[in-house]
């Protein structure tokens, strides 16, 4: 496998936790559930960061990457997150 490949298989593998975090905080900024006051980015790289961390321990957990458990690992946690960036526990 070429360098090329490489750099599309983890592409793909980061993609869902990618697109999960932005559009979770785009929803919650978009129907205002979103207190935080900084940039519209930093949720975004917070979700990514703890969405990626999942689907990598999905990887090591079970040995193989796709695994329904592990992407609904992924919504979980990413969505727990947007809730505690948003402050959700004040509203």
């Amino acid at each position: 496998m070429g360098p090329l490949d490489v750099l599309f298989h983890l592409l793909s593998f980061a993609a869902p936790a990618l697109a999960l975090a932005v559009g979770v905080a785009a929803s919650a900024r978009l129907v205002g559930l979103d207190r935080s006051r900084g940039s519209w980015w930093l949720p975004v790289a917070v979700n990514f960061a703890a969405g990626l961390a999942v689907l990598v321990a999905g990887l090591w957990w079970f040995g193989r990457d796709g695994k329904m458990a592990t992407y609904a690992a992924l919504v979980a946690v990413v969505a727990t997150t947007q809730w505690l960036a948003g402050r959700g526990w004040q509203h």
